[in-house]
C-alpha cells in the first residue's frame, strides 16, 4: 500500500462519512465516536484512517461498509486491497430475470430461495452489501416497499 493509495482512500471515505451525516470536522462534533460506535470498532481505527496513518483491517472495513451503506466490494477496491479483476461482478445467469425482463429484487430472490419471511429483511441487508454502488439505492427503495406476498 502506497501513501498515495491511503490518501486517496481516506479522501473518498471522508466524503462518504460526511454525506452519511457524521460530523468529523469539528473537534467536539462526536462524529468519529458515533461512527466507531455504530460500526462496532475502536475510535482509534477511525482516527488512524482519517489521519492517513493506516488502512483499516478487513473486519473494520466490512463494518464501516455496512454503516456507510457501501458494498464491501467497493470498499475493498477503493482501498486498493483488491482490484475489479479480483472481484468481478457476476454476469446474470440464464433465468435470473422475472417476467418483463427485469432482474430479481433481493426480496424476490429471498422468496425464490425459500428464506423464511421473518429472516428476509436480514437477507436483503446482508446481500445488499455485495451489490455495486448504483444498486444500493434500489435496495433501499426495495426495503421501503412491502412485498405483495407478505
Amino acid at each position: 500500500m502506497t501513501t498515495g493509495e491511503l490518501d486517496s482512500f481516506a479522501t473518498w471515505i471522508e466524503e462518504l462519512i460526511r454525506r452519511r451525516g457524521f460530523d468529523i470536522d469539528s473537534p467536539r462534533g462526536g462524529g468519529k465516536s458515533r461512527l466507531a460506535d455504530e460500526a462496532g470498532v475502536h475510535r482509534a481505527a477511525i482516527t488512524r484512517l482519517l489521519q492517513r496513518q493506516s488502512m483499516p483491517d478487513l473486519e473494520t472495513t466490512r463494518r464501516l461498509a455496512h454503516v456507510l451503506q457501501v458494498p464491501v466490494r467497493d470498499m475493498l477496491i477503493r482501498s486498493g486491497r483488491l482490484t475489479e479483476e479480483d472481484l468481478p461482478l457476476p454476469s446474470a445467469p440464464a433465468g435470473s430475470a422475472v417476467a418483463g425482463g427485469r432482474p430479481l429484487t433481493l426480496e424476490e430472490a429471498a422468496v425464490a430461495l425459500g428464506v423464511p419471511a421473518d429472516q428476509r429483511e436480514m437477507f436483503v441487508r446482508v446481500a445488499g452489501q455485495f451489490l455495486p454502488a448504483p444498486a444500493v439505492a434500489a435496495v433501499a427503495a426495495e426495503r421501503r416497499a412491502p412485498l405483495a406476498s407478505d
